[in-house]
Formats: C-alpha cells, sequence, structure tokens
C-alpha cells in the first residue's frame, strides 16, 4: 500500500502543477479588464473561477487533509468583481496549490483512507484528492477556452511536445 500510496500523491501532484503555468500562459494573453469580464450572468469571469479554484483547494486538500480550520466564504470567489490585478490572482492561486501540494505530500495513509465530511460531502483522503485534481483541470479548462474564445489563439500547452506518438507496448 505505501508505494501505491506514493504514487497516487505523486501523479495527482504532478497534474496540478501543469494547471498554474496554463492559466499563467492565459493570463499573459489577457488585459486586467479581460479577467475580470463575465460573458454573460450565468457565467463567471475568470477572476472568479480562480479564487474559486484556491477556496475549493484551500477547503478541500489544505484545510481537510491538513486538518485546518476551514475559512472559506465560497459566496465571495463568485461575488467579487475585481480589486485583485492579474498578478495578485496568479500568486494567490500558486501560494494555494504550493501549500496543497505540500499537504498531499505528507498527508499519512491512515489519513488517505480515512472518511471525513468536506463541504457536505462524505469523502475519504484519496476522494479529495481526486476531487482537488479534477476540479482544478476542469476549471483550467474553462479558463483556456474563455482565452481562446477573446484572443482566438492557440496557447501552445503542448508546443514542445509531439502528440502523434505512439503508445510503447
Amino acid at each position: 500500500m505505501k508505494a501505491f500510496a506514493q504514487e497516487f500523491k505523486n501523479q495527482c501532484i504532478y497534474q496540478m502543477e501543469l494547471n498554474p503555468p496554463r492559466i499563467k500562459k492565459c493570463f499573459d494573453q489577457l488585459s486586467e479588464e479581460d479577467v475580470w469580464k463575465k460573458p454573460n450572468e450565468s457565467l463567471n469571469s475568470i477572476g472568479n473561477l480562480v479564487l474559486h479554484l484556491c477556496g475549493n483547494i484551500r477547503q478541500y486538500a489544505i484545510s481537510s487533509l491538513g486538518q485546518s480550520p476551514d475559512v472559506r466564504s465560497r459566496s465571495e470567489e463568485f461575488s467579487t468583481t475585481g480589486g485583485l490585478s492579474k498578478l495578485e490572482l496568479i500568486q494567490k492561486l500558486e501560494e494555494t496549490v504550493s501549500e496543497a501540494v505540500h499537504t498531499i505530500k505528507n498527508v499519512s495513509e491512515e489519513e488517505l483512507m480515512r472518511n471525513r465530511m468536506v463541504q457536505g460531502f462524505n469523502y475519504s483522503g484519496i476522494g479529495i484528492i481526486i476531487h482537488v485534481t479534477e476540479h482544478f483541470s476542469y476549471h483550467t479548462g474553462q479558463i483556456a477556452f474563455r482565452t481562446k474564445q477573446l484572443k482566438n489563439k492557440d496557447l501552445g500547452f503542448y508546443a514542445d511536445r509531439d502528440l502523434e506518438i505512439k503508445n510503447e507496448d
């Protein structure tokens, strides 16, 4: 179990750490105004999505797995309409991810298996890490889509890779 737990944590951390540079690449294409622009009332701004990611990662990984106080105010993540620059948003995201990665690296096998309530949902530690990883990727994809929609540019996330390589036996 120990080798499995370590590999699981390593793979999830790897996936999580792909996202901040991708979001930063999006921010490099966007104006400060673009980051806070809401396409319509049913959609969130990119700035709101970054605040939401920080809140979700903090509540699930840092607070629950790290057993620290839950200080999340989810409604503020979506009601904020500015006040933070692109640089401040990226710094907040990078600091949150760094803290979450540290927490995940150090979580015990016992805590990976323990069930607990987070945001009203019952998750094991493994479930929490899966949730954080997929949720982060989901919203990173939304940010990339919105950036491409606004700027009509390929973001080059895989520009340094040959994606035509076939699987090895």
